[in-house]
């Protein structure tokens, strides 16, 4: 199963569709809908061969899930913890086994500031999740743009970006709060050294200057994360007209293994004629 994120569709939407029927990925994370539940382009997703729940909000937010040739059952439109949260920033839902968010995390700047607590709040919030997801013991896919660069390993040398939000200390500890439950942080998995952005911004010629980041991130619970088979970021896609700032990027996990009956097998012809 071929498991991708993207963001910042509403207005890029041909930039999606034209990614859909060149790459065919199963299951697709959306964030960064920027448009109401209504205003979803649901018959051109369905005319691409997906089917999607998602949870619309006009301006910067708004996250979905899509899966070819089927519809997700949802299990969660929004992330729990605190029922006044009017941000459309986490959806959930099941495809074909496998329980998978869609995450956007807040981007928290400026910081300090109340834009910036309410990150590391929502942060909170995930990490109880997020917990109890792992405690449950069902395969899991947290996936999207959770707005924070891990180390200084995943952003380019020689940046001065040191107060962002996205590579404050406290964000990076919430991150590895994360990943200290058990998750695996997919990407780095497969390469756990070099360059392996999945974001680079409109301005400063951070695009064709290769100044990147990896904001968009995958963790597996402990029994997805042994069907890890490979990854890729769709650098053409980042690179095409009209495209979004991210790069989608997609794992692939391969099948469960198969479950055995139990029962004693029957003796190969070989193995007969010796008896």
């Amino acid at each position: 199963m071929r498991i991708a994120t993207f963001n910042n569709v509403n207005r890029r939407l041909p930039n999606l569709l034209a990614w859909l029927e060149a790459e065919q990925p199963d299951v697709v994370c959306l964030q960064e809908l920027k448009a109401e539940d209504r205003a979803f382009p649901i018959a051109a997703i369905e005319a691409a061969g997906y089917g999607a729940v998602w949870r619309g909000q006009r301006t910067w937010n708004g996250v979905a899930i899509l899966a070819r040739g089927a519809t997700p059952v949802i299990t969660r439109r929004a992330l729990p913890g605190d029922p006044s949260d009017p941000q459309a920033r986490y959806i959930e839902a099941a495809v074909n086994g496998v329980l998978i968010a869609s995450i956007y995390l807040p981007n928290g700047n400026p910081q300090p500031g109340p834009k910036f607590d309410y990150k590391l709040a929502w942060f909170e919030r995930l990490i109880s999740h997020a917990g109890e997801m792992m405690a449950a013991g069902v395969p899991v896919v947290l996936a999207g743009d959770y707005n924070v660069v891990p180390t200084e390993a995943d952003i380019w040398p020689g940046h001065h970006e040191q107060d962002n939000a996205l590579l404050q200390p406290q964000s990076r500890a919430a991150f590895q709060t994360v990943l200290d439950q058990g998750w695996t942080d997919a990407l780095r998995r497969l390469q756990p050294e070099g360059p392996l952005w999945t974001f680079w911004g409109y301005l400063r010629n951070r695009w064709p200057n290769d100044k990147g980041m990896r904001l968009d991130h995958f963790l597996l619970s402990p029994d997805l994360a042994g069907r890890l088979k490979g990854f890729e970021v769709s650098r053409p896609a980042r690179g095409a007209e009209g495209a979004s700032d991210h790069a989608p990027v997609w794992i692939e996990i391969g099948d469960p293994p198969k479950r055995r009956s139990g029962r004693t097998p029957a003796p190969k012809a070989a193995d007969a004629r010796q008896v």
